[in-house]
Formats: structure tokens, C-alpha cells, sequence
């Protein structure tokens, strides 16, 4: 079980509740971004299984990056790697909605010998799928993360039961996206995936909400956090009905 955390207490949560892996990111309410430095020097401290980190500079679903913003994903990228991250999470696409293949070569290049997982900028992309995953792999990419090219992996179950089929051991094929309790069993017998994707998040209450003055200065958003026991029922789901297993 992957699970996907933005901030300190997320990521404590996800480990406690028996997580293998994190992929760290900041604003998961925007589809997650590159995190900050010091997040990833802190959990390092703290935390001993593996660490992937997002590379998205900005947000926006269209996946396509500039010159320039690739080099701040470049730059990035190192100095990740140069603090400990374990791996990396990256994804972009052309104008025609295809694979950047320019793109994702220069990023699979600069995070060696670290493995990065292409995101789901696979789910907006146009092109036939098999043909993606295809070129996803030649490109150097170990894992792929996907909802099947639909809102939530549930729905895209068929496609992506397909894609493991097809892919085999070439690439890891990650469901991911709207992954709850009541649908996890679903997915994993549908799809026998070896791995899964979530964020088994809840909605964080404060304590001291009534003395704050959110109302009357900032809009309120909700603030969602990983949950350690949901990422207990997830994972049990996962042992019960994994091929795996």
C-alpha cells in the first residue's frame, strides 16, 4: 500500500497504520505538488520505509511543461535525491496528448538510479492506453499509477485489469484514486494488482475551531488528513484478497 500524505501528521498516520510506501506531496487538494524540502528532511528523520516524491512544479491537468519549468522539476529532482528520497513521482504529456518523451527522459535520467512511477497524467491523456503503458516502460518507468482513465479507479477497473495483463512485468500497474474501504476488494480481485494507491484520508477537526477567525478573515476549506485506521482497514482488505497473498 502506497499511501499519498502532505504534511508531517499525514505521513505519521499512514506509517503507524502499517503503510509501505509514501508518495509525498504538498497540496493533495490541487492533485499534489512538489513538496517542500524540509517536509522530505523531516520524514527522513522519522520514518523508515520508502519515500516517493512528487515532481509537479504547478497546478493544472494539462501535464505539459515548459523549458523552463522542467528545469526547476531538474533542480528539484536533485536535491531530493541528495536528501534521501527513495524514488519519484512524475508525469508529462505533448500538446497531442501523448507521452513527453523529451521530458520524461530528461527527469528518468537525473533521478537515477532512484525508480519513478508516470502519475496519473495518463488518465487525461488521449492516446490508446496499451500503446502509452508501452512507451511509459521503454521510457525507464517502473511503475505506473492510474484510475483507468476514469474519475476513480473503481470505475476504470476493466482497463486497468487489462493494462496489468498486458504489461506483465515490464511495468507495475498502480490503481489508484477514489480507493475507499467499501470498494478496495473490488478492485484488487478484479484487477489481482500487486499494489494499490490512496490517501485513506478524513477531515481534520480542530479542537480550538470556535476561537479562530477563519470566517470572517479567510474562506474555510476543508483540511483532510490520513486516517491510521482507515489505512488499517485498507490494508487488511489487501491481505484478505491480494494475489499476493
Amino acid at each position: 500500500m502506497e499511501v499519498c500524505v502532505d504534511s508531517v501528521e499525514s505521513a505519521i498516520n499512514a506509517v503507524n497504520g502499517g503503510a509501505h510506501r509514501l508518495e509525498l506531496c504538498s497540496a493533495l487538494s490541487e492533485g499534489g505538488l512538489t513538496p517542500s524540502l524540509g517536509l522530505l528532511k523531516t520524514l527522513k528523520t522519522i520514518v523508515s520505509i520508502p519515500i516517493f516524491v512528487m515532481l509537479r512544479p504547478r497546478c493544472g491537468y494539462d501535464f505539459q511543461f515548459s523549458d523552463l519549468e522542467i528545469g526547476v522539476i531538474l533542480k528539484d529532482c536533485t536535491s531530493f535525491k541528495e536528501a534521501g528520497a527513495d524514488g519519484f513521482v512524475f508525469g508529462a504529456l505533448t500538446s497531442s496528448g501523448d507521452i513527453d518523451i523529451a521530458a520524461c527522459a530528461s527527469v528518468i535520467l537525473t533521478a537515477q538510479p532512484l525508480p519513478v512511477t508516470f502519475h496519473r497524467a495518463f488518465d487525461v491523456a488521449t492516446q490508446n492506453p496499451i500503446k502509452m503503458a508501452q512507451k511509459i516502460a521503454d521510457l525507464g518507468f517502473k511503475r505506473l499509477l492510474t484510475s483507468g482513465r476514469s474519475p476513480v479507479a473503481f470505475d476504470g477497473k476493466c482497463l486497468i485489469k487489462i493494462l496489468i495483463e498486458t504489461m506483465k512485468d515490464r511495468l507495475i500497474i498502480i490503481p489508484g484514486a477514489g480507493i475507499q474501504v467499501d470498494n478496495l476488494k473490488d478492485i484488487l480481485v478484479t484487477t489481482l494488482a500487486h499494489e494499490f494507491h490512496g490517501s485513506a484520508k478524513v477531515l481534520k477537526q480542530y479542537l480550538n475551531k470556535n476561537n479562530l477567525k477563519f470566517n470572517s478573515i479567510f474562506k474555510e476549506d476543508p483540511i483532510y488528513i490520513t486516517d491510521c485506521d482507515t489505512v488499517k482497514k485498507l490494508l487488511n482488505i489487501y491481505k484478505n484478497h491480494s494475489k499476493l497473498e
